[in-house]
């Protein structure tokens, strides 16, 4: 499996980007799809994932600005950030695994090269 991600650049705070990932391999439309992101300095974190029947889970800091969505017909996935704050300067990785559990554990099994979102204020 390989992922493509792309959608990245600079917005100012309170704008709006979107994300895309696609995916090439047939085991797109059973797998879990997600979004990580890593800030300088910091740890990577989950941001979104979204299984193949649609149940998405999000990080609380981006619940209510964030949504993550997949076309399996495209296999690709989506992030669409609203309301960005400088907070969510970031380099963005979408990630696959067969489970959520891979997810919950930090340990998706194909990872897509970044994509860097810088807010400013």
């Amino acid at each position: 499996v390989q992922l493509q991600a792309s959608g990245g650049g600079l917005v100012q705070a309170g704008g709006s980007l979107r994300l895309s990932c696609a995916a090439s391999g047939s085991i797109f439309g059973e797998n879990v799809m997600g979004w990580y992101r890593q800030a300088p300095g910091k740890q990577r974190e989950m941001v979104a994932r979204i299984t193949s029947d649609g149940s998405a889970n999000y990080v609380d800091s981006v619940k209510g600005r964030f949504t993550i969505s997949r076309d399996n017909a495209k296999n690709t996935v989506y992030l669409q950030m609203n309301s960005l704050k400088p907070e969510d300067t970031a380099v963005y990785y979408c990630a696959t695994a067969g489970s959520s559990l891979a997810f919950v554990l930090d340990s998706p099994e194909y990872w897509g090269q970044g994509t860097l979102v810088t807010v400013s204020s």
